[in-house]
């Protein structure tokens, strides 16, 4: 008898079963030196291999999803290249394709089996639900940005009943049509009500959804006399949306009141909450406040969206100096390490990328923040609530009875909680925080001003970083760009003086909804507490005075490192000026 012929091995079970590292080699997605690269750095950080490739930039999300795919012997599948037939889209609801992030792709009547393409090789769920559905399931992996393009494609419906359709419906809906100028003279059961009206949730639902895909980082919604506003805040600016209808304001910021375990009933006083959801498959934290004004109540959510933010030192913007600098002052055993800068400038994100860091078994980390914005595991994380009396101060003394060898404190606000802080640096302990001022130097001021004497500020401060975020231009309509003469004057430069630099800009692109700009990067400004620094504190010396020396030892000022970021190409002149100023010697 003939023997029979093997089973011919499919391409991609040659990856089956190999180290992650290997595979990525062989798709070439990147290199031997650069696995080992990560190697090294995964001693120090514990995380995965792939995690750690990650954040070196060496590969991206997408080609670690499809090189665990490749373990799983799980193919890949190129999603442009594919028509699904409307017959196949209808076998799988467009509930359960947005759920789970998966498109159909063929189906065999007679076995009863379907093959799908997923974002997420692990999704388990999401075959497991298909087979108490009575199919037989074969999964292919396929990029986050495809499965969201084939979602909007098969399923238009379902992905996002537009902006236009929602308001139309809020202003044909009889129920809501009859608190129409009444402002906000609607009693409690009238407003529970129109809160639960499904415009009304159909509406805020969109508003969250597009938020989180435009990454906004902040959603306003702002009362007045006749009209009702609604705007996001994306990379630092402010864009306005199609206004809701006047009218809905009350059940609107309510609605969110409601999300957020607020009092609906309260509508004199501020109120703060949080909502948590799952909005594309991912955790999202909104921090909510609500504000009494003329016009009614307004209501602003901050965006907290972690798979946004990339809580690493390699990703933040640090140039190769300044990295190595920051990297042996948070290493050091005891001091004080203070952030500057403006609200919403990235002090908190760069606090949290030194921590996690450091962040080890060996290493007991502490946190007192106002609010806690990530969890991050294995940091003890603390929330002041001043209304109970849990302040920055009351919480720091209680953490050095913690036995803590890192503390973070949010913010350092009176002296009460900036005399704590140095006794915990003089008592073994290194201690980050963060202050508003404009630059470095100033932060010296402003510790004085708050009531410590300059001795302990010399005796336990290590260094001061100030920072501030500018728009990146967007990879995608990046062109050359010549700037005129009056531009370089705001930079106190000439033409001579930039003949071989090239400066880029953005045109304008959908990548970018034509603002020519796409994410942030920061911009950091760094002083080192050196010995002839604290001389000139010790002697009270003026602000000018200690700028002066901190350049001379080396400090490269906020100006100084946007001028670099603009002939790196990734910035603008404009985003420059805005953000920083020229320092006055």
């Amino acid at each position: 008898m003939a023997d029979r012929p093997k089973p011919k091995r499919r391409p991609i079970d040659r990856y089956k079963g190999l180290r992650l590292g290997r595979i990525l080699i062989r798709m070439r997605k990147c290199t031997r030196d650069q696995v080992h690269e990560a190697l090294a750095k995964q001693k120090e950080t514990r995380a995965p291999i792939g995690e750690t490739l990650v954040q070196l930039g060496h590969i991206t999300e997408d080609d670690l999803r499809i090189a665990v795919a490749a373990q799983m012997g799980i193919e890949p599948i190129d999603l442009n290249k594919v028509e699904v037939p409307p017959e196949v889209v209808a076998k799988i609801p467009a509930q359960l394709a947005n759920k789970y992030k998966m498109i159909p792709l063929a189906f065999r009547e007679d076995l009863n089996a379907i093959q799908i393409a997923l974002a997420n090789p692990d999704n388990f769920e999401a075959t497991d639900d298909l087979k108490n559905m009575g199919f037989r399931v074969k999964a292919r992996v396929a990029t986050l940005e495809q499965i969201n393009e084939a979602l909007r494609k098969y399923y238009p419906e379902e992905q996002g009943e537009s902006l236009g359709k929602v308001l139309n419906e809020l202003t044909t809906d009889d129920t809501l049509a009859q608190y129409e100028g009444r402002g906000e003279s609607i009693d409690l059961d009238e407003l529970k009500e129109m809160i639960e009206a499904n415009p009304v949730k159909k509406l805020l639902n969109l508003i969250l959804h597009q938020a989180i895909r435009e990454k906004s980082s902040d959603v306003h919604f702002e009362p007045f006399e006749d009209e009702f506003k609604l705007r996001y805040r994306i990379d630092g600016v402010l864009y306005e949306m199609v206004p809701p209808p006047r009218h809905i304001a009350v059940a609107l910021v309510s609605r969110i009141k409601v999300m957020s375990n607020l009092n609906i009933a309260e509508r004199r006083m501020p109120q703060d909450g949080r909502i948590r959801l799952t909005i594309q498959g991912r955790e999202v934290d909104l921090r909510v406040s609500i504000l009494p004004t003329m016009g009614g109540e307004s209501a602003v959510l901050r965006v907290l969206d972690r798979t946004q933010v990339s809580l690493d030192l390699d990703q933040i913007g640090m140039r190769d100096d300044e990295l190595r600098l920051f990297r042996r002052m948070i290493r050091k055993p005891n001091g004080i390490i203070i952030n500057t800068g403006p609200t919403g400038c990235g002090k908190t994100t760069t606090l949290y990328s030194a921590l996690r860091e450091l962040n080890s078994p060996e290493v007991k980390i502490l946190t007192s923040e106002d609010p806690v914005e990530y969890d991050i595991d294995g940091l003890i994380q603390c929330q002041i609530d001043e209304k109970i009396g849990l302040t920055f101060a009351r919480c720091l003394r209680s953490f050095l009875r913690q036995d803590p060898d890192i503390i973070l404190v949010g913010e350092i606000r009176d002296e009460e909680t900036a005399q704590i802080a140095v006794q915990a640096s003089l008592t073994g302990h290194l201690v980050f925080s963060t202050l508003h001022t404009n630059d470095a130097p100033s932060a010296i001021a402003r510790l004085l001003d708050l009531g410590l004497e300059a001795f302990l500020v010399t005796a336990t401060l290590e260094a001061i970083v100030a920072q501030r975020l500018v728009r990146r231009i967007c990879a995608k309509c990046k062109t050359e760009f010549h700037p005129t003469e009056e531009m370089l004057l705001e930079l106190n430069l000439t033409p001579d003086d930039v003949q071989e630099r090239i400066f880029y800009a953005g045109k304008g692109c959908d990548n970018c909804n034509n603002t020519g700009y796409r994410g942030r990067t920061a911009l950091f400004e760094t002083m080192i507490l050196h010995d002839t620094i604290r001389e000139l504190i010790m002697d009270n010396a003026s602000t000018a005075a200690i700028r002066i020396e901190a350049r001379k030892r080396g400090m490269r000022t906020l100006r100084e490192s946007g001028l670099l970021a603009i002939f790196d190409g990734v910035t603008t002149i404009e985003e420059v000026v805005k953000e920083t100023i020229v320092e006055e010697i």
